[in-house]
């Protein structure tokens, strides 16, 4: 059958691509079992179907540059007066165009991907190329039969379509959905490299070599997405924050933490042949955790401001999940002989333990946070009632577990691989140690001072021994995070001076160039210090969250209101139109210490598609030291009084210089040097194989950026769910805590407490909490009766009795459980390598100098390690 419009042609093409996947992945089996001459045609079939996916994903933006309301799609996610670029950015911005963009990313990957491999690892890539084709087929089997993005409308075209939603009208969207896009899609690559050294029993260094420089890349898109939807959350939804924990967030997240695992534990294999198994895993739980965290927000069984309706997509990815997970433990059982160490753990004081270390808590707070994610879900199928798991109970859990890791940041660098002794460790820590312990009396002497005492008072969210014990913990943490930062800048300044005086001393360069040359022949070691610096700065921002404050008022023009130690002044109300929105300005003036510093214009916006939800566009002074915040609730047109809410937001830039500082780092990490490229490009480079793989990986990269670059802001998500119109009032600080632990209930909004929901049944809500604090009723007993007339999802927190202390005891136990594993198999380790020392000593007497040129020759590899 001829297509006879777009609608029917879009589809045409997905169902060939299903059966482009289906003949690729055949034919890279049959290549893969004994019949190499059929890789030819696998490449070329794998190349041909990514260029009918590109060819379906340009037909839908041309149905979106032609207005084709046929298509229920372009009908719902675009309207006749958007620009161009937002009817391109549609593409992605509900859930069945998304699915495509999933797809067309993909393969984009696995273009760059094959062309890359061309002659290399020829036993893997049949097997390569079929793991990659089996995950196209299902996503396209999912669009085919669930969420097609070419469907026509029943009802016929309508005159013009809905439009996109307008809280995703933002610059910053340009960039974000895309970036997270590569993140999540990313894992693919290595995940498919795995599967095929699995299946082929390939499992030396070879693929750790293949997979390294794609591993860093997904992670450098994963941070970024997030750090972008980061910037996204503060200027746009108007709340003050930029992380809430929101299960979309989290489902990004996840994947971080084990991608981040396993950049870390994989240098363990490349240096001393350790924890392939676990090496194995890591790629695999990625790559899973990227499928989980979008069965979450597809499926839309957990509420969240930004997941899409509920659909049967989530049995699709179920499905899948189930069929992966079995088919992947089952390679790796067969595959374990294969896995076995080729070296033993020599000592707790090594860098190998520190690592290991490192990976319990990675992988601990993925648990974690996954455990709450999902609990509301968890507790729906149990008992037949969901609950709530808002911000409070992560931040009060994920502080600590983030505080070790920022500790382990700076331990790992200090301690030699295989095994330190005491004078050594006494000599790397103390320069560190000391500058820790110096920032850390400078802030308790002079913190009260400047604003940031180093104890502040902890916030029992739960009203139980837990609760108060997280609180005391709470109460220290701005001291003990200051002073680690100290110590990791201090650790990473250090390694630097020692490497540059080391290559200055064999080499007799200057500083500059020693400095320049030391990075260049070790860029991963050095890229991943700058990249620890990036996380401290991130750190120092987060911090600075606890000392933050919020005020709102009512003003007439002339009238200020007064933040920390800022006075701000309302001037007026201005107004401008123009073909796609209404805009209302408040107009004011800022002043600190009596002078003018700034003026600032929040804004409400009103869209002509969506007249009923006008978008908060908060406006903000910022310093080094503190971000002023302000945000328009609402304007009387009789009157001019505005509505204010302000908050001082500490330290907030640096998360962003901090993101910044970790890109850079992570691109001398993965990325060739401009002589390195020209080499390759002319006549091939000394180290052809890592050379040839980062330039692509990084031309890949970049086209795709700057090709998204070009178009403009997106959805991450289906605006099913977003916030409502209006503002929020909060007279002071003993309502804002309570209206924080309470949920709005009116069946609308998700996971939106009183503290933010602007809709009137929160009005309500919050006058009706207010009439029972004036009553003397305590915050317990008002969140007993919130919960006994709502239910248990009334609550942002579950509280700690009956069912729902398994929130409470699992976090625990299995952070515990952790620690027991990873002592266990760290002595089973020592014990083989004392045995196994024992008898190289009886079998054999090392040579007069022996030791200490085994000495000289590991403290120059930890000086000037070179990647291999």
């Amino acid at each position: 059958m001829i297509p006879t419009n777009l609608s029917e042609f879009g589809t045409l093409v997905l169902y060939l691509v299903l059966i482009g996947t289906a003949y690729t992945f055949a034919v890279s089996l049959a290549a893969g079992r004994g019949r190499p001459r059929l890789l030819v045609a696998a490449r070329s079939s794998i190349l041909g179907t990514c260029a009918l996916i590109a060819l379906a994903t340009f037909a839908l933006a041309y149905a979106f540059q032609t207005h084709d309301f046929r298509i229920r799609y372009v009908a719902r996610y675009s309207d006749r007066s958007m620009p161009w670029y937002y009817l391109v950015t549609s593409l992605w911005g509900g859930q069945d165009g998304s699915l495509l963009w999933w797809l067309f990313i993909l393969g984009g990957y696995t273009t760059a991907c094959v062309v890359w491999l061309r002659n290399r690892y020829q036993q893997l890539q049949p097997y390569i190329i079929a793991t990659i084709a089996a995950i196209m087929a299902f996503f396209t089997v999912m669009m085919l039969f669930a969420a097609n993005p070419f469907a026509m409308s029943v009802s016929g075209a309508p005159a013009d379509g809905e439009g996109l939603n307008p809280l995703l009208q933002n610059y910053w969207m340009v960039i974000h959905p895309p970036n997270l896009y590569m993140g999540m899609i990313g894992p693919t690559i290595p995940f498919a490299f795995v599967i095929a050294a699995l299946v082929t029993g390939r499992l030396n260094e070879e693929w750790i070599y293949a997979v390294r420089t794609w591993a860093i890349v997904a992670w450098m898109f994963l941070s970024t997405g997030n750090l972008l939807g980061s910037i996204w959350a503060y200027e746009e939804l108007g709340w003050g924050g930029y992380w809430a924990w929101d299960p979309v967030e989290n489902a990004s997240f996840m994947p971080w933490l084990t991608a981040t695992a396993f950049l870390h534990s994989v240098m363990i294999q490349e240096r001393r042949g350790m924890l392939k198994v676990w090496n194995v895993s890591l790629v695999i739980i990625t790559f899973l955790m990227t499928i989980f965290g979008t069965f979450l927000t597809r499926s839309g069984l957990i509420a969240s401001v930004h997941s899409f309706a509920r659909s049967d997509l989530g049995s699709y990815f179920l499905v899948f999940l189930g069929i992966a997970i079995v088919f992947c433990i089952v390679l790796v059982v067969v595959r374990l002989p294969k896995l076995r160490s080729e070296s033993r753990l020599d000592s707790v004081l090594s860098r190998e333990f520190a690592f290991m270390v490192n990976n319990w808590i990675l992988l601990g707070s993925m648990l974690f946070v996954a455990g709450a994610t999902t609990y509301p879900l968890i507790s729906e199928l149990i008992r037949g009632e969901p609950v709530s798991v808002g911000p409070a109970f992560y931040n009060k859990w994920m502080a600590p577990l983030g505080l070790i890791l920022l500790f382990l940041t700076g331990v790992g660098p200090l301690i030699a691989w295989r095994k330190a002794t005491g004078k050594n460790l006494l000599r790397a820590f103390a320069i560190p140690a000391g500058s820790g312990l110096l920032v850390g009396v400078l802030h308790l002497v002079f913190g009260d001072a400047i604003g940031f005492p180093a104890v502040v008072p902890g916030e029992d969210i739960y009203d139980t021994t837990v609760g108060r014990a997280l609180a005391g913990i709470a109460s220290v943490l701005p001291l003990v995070a200051f002073s680690l930062c100290g110590f990791v800048v201090a650790t990473v300044t250090q390694e630097f001076v020692q490497g540059v005086r080391t290559r200055m001393k064999s080499t007799k360069e200057n500083p500059a160039l020693a400095l320049v040359n030391l990075v260049r022949k070790a860029r991963r070691r050095y890229g991943g210090y700058v990249v620890h610096i990036g996380i401290v700065l991130m750190f120092i921002g987060w911090t600075g969250g606890v000392y933050g404050s919020k005020t709102e008022a009512s003003l007439d023009r002339g009238e200020r209101m007064r933040v920390h130690d800022y006075d701000i002044r309302y001037d007026n109300a201005s107004e401008r139109v123009d073909p796609n929105k209404r805009m209302t300005f408040a107009n004011v003036t800022v002043f600190r210490d009596g002078r003018e510093v700034g003026r600032l214009h929040p804004a409400k916006f009103q869209y002509r598609t969506h007249p009923e939800s006008p978008t908060t566009e908060v406006d903000i002074l910022t310093s080094a030291r503190d971000d002023l915040y302000v945000v328009l609730g609402a304007i009387d047109r009789e009157t001019g009084r505005a509505t204010l809410r302000a908050h001082f937001n500490p330290l907030v830039v640096w998360i962003w210089i901090g993101g910044l500082v970790l890109l850079l780092g992570t691109a001398i990490s993965a990325f060739p040097s401009v002589t390195e490229v020209l080499a390759w490009l002319e006549r091939g480079s000394p180290d052809r194989g890592r050379s040839r793989k980062t330039t692509v990986a990084a031309v890949a990269g970049a086209l795709v950026v700057l090709g998204v670059l070009g178009w403009a802001a997106a959805s991450r998500a289906d605006d099913s769910s977003s916030l409502h119109a209006g503002h929020v009032e909060i007279h002071n600080d003993e309502e804002h805590r309570l209206f924080d632990q309470l949920n709005c209930m009116c069946g609308t909004c998700a996971r939106l407490s009183l503290s933010t929901c602007a809709c009137g049944w929160a009005e309500e809500g919050r006058a009706e909490v207010r009439r029972m604090l004036a009553s003397g009723m305590s915050v317990g007993e008002i969140r007993g009766t919130w919960r006994g007339r709502h239910g248990a999802k009334a609550l942002t927190v579950p509280e700690d009795k009956g069912i729902d202390r398994i929130i409470y005891v699992v976090p625990i136990a299995a952070i515990a459980a952790g620690a027991v594993g990873v002592g266990l198999l760290a002595r089973k380790w020592l014990r083989r390598s004392a045995v196994a020392n024992a008898a190289e000593a009886k079998a054999s007497t090392p040579a007069a100098g022996g030791s200490e040129d085994r000495r000289i020759d590991d403290e120059l590899s930890r000086m000037l390690e070179d990647d291999k």
